[in-house]
Formats: C-alpha cells, structure tokens, sequence
C-alpha cells in the first residue's frame, strides 16, 4: 500500500470569517468527513461563546442575575478559568469583563451606546467558577466578552479534531491565529506571514517557519472606529477604560496552545513594548512586538 502523503485544504466559515485547515495524509482520506467534523467544532465555541448570538452561552451568563449559579459547558468553562489565569498573571492586563467598554465604542453587535462605562469590575475578582460542578456565578454586575481567547481556543479545537482522526501533520487557522504540527512532506515547516499592519489593506511584514507551535496576533490595524475625530482600535484598556492608545501596532505571540497565544496577544498589546517584554520573557512567551515609529515599522523580538 502505497504511504505517499498528499496535501488536503479544507476550510469553512465561522465567527464572521473562515477557517482553514492545510494537513498532510495519504491518498484517499474522507475530506468531507473529516471537513464537517471540523465545522462541528468551530461551531461548537461560536455557539457557546459568541457576543453576536444572543442565545449563545456566554450571553446567557451576561444576562443571569448576580448569585445565580449557571451551569456551563465544559469548553467555556475552560476557556473561562484560562482567560481568569491570564488575567491575573497579566495584572489584569488580559480581562473579559469588557463587553460594556467594547459596546460604548461600537464594537459589539449592537449599535454604540454612546456612554462611556469607565473601568470595568474585574472578572477575576467577581466571577466565582467551580470546575467541579461545572457552573458559575456572578458576584457583581459584568458583561463578559470572549473575543480575546475564544478564536484562539477555536483553532485548539481544530487541531484536536484533525488528531483524533489521526492526522498529525496540518496547519489551521482563522484569520491570524494559526498552529502547526508537524512538518509538510518535503520535511518543511509550515510557512505563515506576519500581517504588515496597516489599515485598510492586506501587506506582508514577513514570514515565520511554524512547526508544533500557534501563534496569535493582537493589533490595532484590523478594526477600528472614527469618534470625536479620534481613531479607536477594538482592543480595550482596562485600567484607563477606553479603547487602548499606543504606539504598538501590533503583538504576535508564540506557544503551544493557540487560545493562550491569543489571550498573552492581547495582554501584552495593552501592557506595551517595555512591560509587556518584561511580562514576555518572564512567561516564557516568544513575541514579535511591531511598533510605529513616525512613517516607519519596528519589530522588537522576545524569546525567539
């Protein structure tokens, strides 16, 4: 029986966007099988964590009252207690109790409220999670949004659905967070771009080689909204209460899950260059940090 591996591409949509899924196998894998299963599982995390679904079960946690413990799906609650550990080792840098700031400034699926909320309660200190029991409770008013982590898990899910049909050499994504396994027939790794950014338009910075290793980028470039005259990025401020204001265009961030390269993305956007490097090295994280300086791009590389 011959083993020469052929190339697969796969993709579907989901989350606004798509999903791909470039793997390696032999001739006369079941695409279509493995093409649905693949679509259950990015299905699975928008349906459970979506802020633009309101039965999703996210939102369903949003609008139950402080005290009522709720009880969650295994897969959010995972991505609830990872989301809380970045938190915290992040100085609250990373934190989904956002959803009011991100509604304020017209990034959520409502229209903007016009109001500005301020500095949101932190999650770590007011949602109570028992793994145990699989349930939850809110300790104080919060609206909790995911879209820090969520793609990032998503792209987990890809990667374990392709492993349990025994595929062990792929790379999947959605938008720019990607993971790798393995290596492509001809012994390579797998070849992403780093995104240029700029806004508006689609330019490459450069290239990475990924092999069992996911990388997530945070940036300012992809969404924004015009206010006051003022250009604000999606990615929000915790600690002042506001869309984020600095000179870093953009964090990538490298490790082994793709929902925690995602989650430390988005950290060390908000942290910047110098704490955000410091926090990098610290976690044992690889980050390409891209500021704006003037007319002019610079990467700072951490732990590569």
């Amino acid at each position: 029986m011959s083993t020469e591996q052929l190339r697969y591409n796969l993709s579907g949509a989901t989350m606004g966007t798509r999903f791909s899924a470039v793997l390696q196998a032999p001739a006369g894998l079941d695409t279509a099988a493995i093409g649905a299963a693949l679509q259950a599982a990015v299905d699975s995390v928008d349906r459970q964590m979506s802020t633009w679904n309101p039965d999703s079960d996210l939102m369903r946690l949003n609008a139950a009252p402080c005290g009522q413990l709720l009880a969650v799906p295994d897969e959010l609650l995972w991505v609830l207690v990872s989301a809380l550990q970045v938190s915290v080792a992040s100085g609250g840098a990373f934190e989904i109790a956002v959803g009011e700031l991100v509604k304020a400034y017209g990034f959520g699926p409502q229209p903007s409220s016009g109001r500005t909320p301020g500095r949101p309660v932190r999650a770590s200190e007011a949602l109570e999670i028992d793994p145990a029991l699989k349930r939850v409770r809110k300790h104080a008013p919060l609206t909790l949004d995911l879209n820090g982590i969520a793609k990032g898990f998503a792209v987990d899910e890809m990667a374990r659905c392709l492993e349990a049909h025994g595929i062990d050499a792929y790379l999947v994504g959605i938008d720019g967070e990607m993971r790798a396994r393995g290596v492509k027939a001809d012994g390579s790794d797998w070849k992403v771009a780093l995104e240029r950014p700029v806004r508006g338009r689609r330019e490459v910075l450069g290239a990475l080689d990924l092999s069992d290793i996911a990388i997530a980028t945070s940036g300012d470039y992809r969404h924004w909204r015009e206010r006051d005259a003022k250009t604000y990025s999606h990615t929000m401020d915790p600690a002042a209460g506001e869309p984020l204001q600095s000179n870093l265009a953009s964090v990538s961030v490298l490790c082994t899950s793709c929902m925690y390269a995602d989650a430390w993305a988005t950290a060390l956007m908000v942290l910047g260059l110098e704490r955000g490097r410091a926090l990098a090295e610290r976690q044992g994280l690889g980050a390409i940090f891209v500021l704006r300086e003037g007319d002019e791009l610079r990467e700072v590389a951490v732990g590569l």
